[in-house]
């Protein structure tokens, strides 16, 4: 799939204004085993102000921290493929499933020693097809240490709704249930740790209100995180939170800002004291990405929200938790992607959040 000349003239201009902000490397090494290469003294290494990962193709749109293996964890928009990056910038591969098409959202289940991940297809990756774009809604689960398939949940059949799908996060609770949005939907979707599907909410509360020109409309929920009393928190693209009761979800409402999100809001952190870091994309804007820090009252019925760093990168998609207590953004090449140009790698970076 390719964009709009007018899509990819805006691309450009963006990659331009921000720089590419990535360094020449080479291919990465692929090794299965998110332990493989865990240096014996890392604990005691400080973190890593950037991390330029030797991983060119892989295009990554979201990322988490394993804390067993002290690295990251990205999965690939351009391959079905989910990848651990070091802190010295090295890419193995973790697993390359042939039944995916692209790799959205990862999340690491320490607990249970297990990695999930979104499947979608933006008509960008190498198994996309026209039948198949925006067509693709699962969410995976892979051992942690092997690769191995546990099981793949198929939430564009759960919702038989015959409409464009683009799972775009996944967060878990404490007993293991993943929670899972949907950009292109106003649904919620819950999964069981044996991979049974079903859907918790769909409310035009959650409907896409936003627009990227020339690529897709009605852009909604963009991030999805699991919080201490039974709350989802749902980031809209908007700049928008909503909070939603799992065991009453017909209750859902919008969390009153004291101001609104930087857009398009592309990825959220919960911080130790239940906070929340959120980060914009400067996708199609040509301006640096906003960190903001958003905390809570009244159990996330209103919060107040305060800008806490920037990141010039080109287009940051996502914020994740990293090494002795930091916070990194993601800029994984979105969009030379878009533009169908290639890419040396990508780039996290610490930002800061107090």
């Amino acid at each position: 799939m390719r964009l709009k000349h007018s899509a990819i003239a805006v691309v450009l201009t963006a990659m331009t204004a921000l720089g590419t902000g990535l360094t020449s490397a080479t291919a990465a090494q692929v090794t299965p085993g998110r332990h493989a290469g865990t240096p014996t003294h890392g604990a005691s290494r400080p973190a890593a102000p950037t991390v330029e990962a030797r991983g060119p193709g892989v295009f990554p749109h979201s990322v988490d921290y394993d804390p067993d293996s002290r690295k990251f964890v990205v999965g690939s928009l351009a391959h079905s493929t989910i990848s651990s990056v070091g802190q010295d910038g090295t890419v193995r591969t973790l697993v390359d499933d042939k039944g995916l098409v692209s790799v959205q959202a990862v999340r690491v289940d320490s607990k249970r020693n297990r990695i999930l991940a979104t499947d979608v297809d933006y008509g960008l990756a190498d198994r996309s097809a026209p039948a198949t774009r925006f067509q693709v809604a699962g969410v995976a689960s892979y051992d942690a240490d092997s690769g191995r398939r546990l099981w793949y949940a198929d939430l564009d059949k759960v919702a038989s709704d015959g409409k464009q799908h683009l799972v775009s996060d996944v967060t878990i609770a404490p007993d293991g249930t993943a929670y899972v949005v949907d950009e292109l939907t106003p649904t919620i979707f819950r999964i069981d740790c044996e991979g049974r599907a079903s859907v918790l909410l769909r409310d035009d509360l959650l409907a896409g209100k936003l627009d990227i020109p020339g690529f897709l409309n009605d852009v909604g929920m963009s991030a999805v995180a699991w919080m201490p009393g039974s709350i989802l928190i749902v980031a809209m693209a908007d700049g928008s939170l909503v909070r939603v009761p799992v065991g009453h979800p017909e209750q859902a409402a919008k969390v009153q800002l004291s101001t609104g999100l930087k857009t398009i809001t592309a990825g959220i952190r919960v911080l130790p004291d239940g906070s929340i870091a959120a980060v914009s994309s400067g996708l199609l804007s040509g301006q640096a990405a906003v960190v903001q820090r958003v905390r809570p009252a009244h159990h996330w019925k209103s919060a107040t929200v305060t800008v806490t760093d920037s990141v010039t990168d080109p287009v940051t998609s996502a914020v994740t938790a990293g090494p002795r207590g930091t916070t990194y953004a993601l800029s994984g090449g979105l969009a030379a992607l878009l533009a169908g140009q290639p890419n040396d790698g990508f780039t996290l970076r610490q930002v800061n959040v107090r």
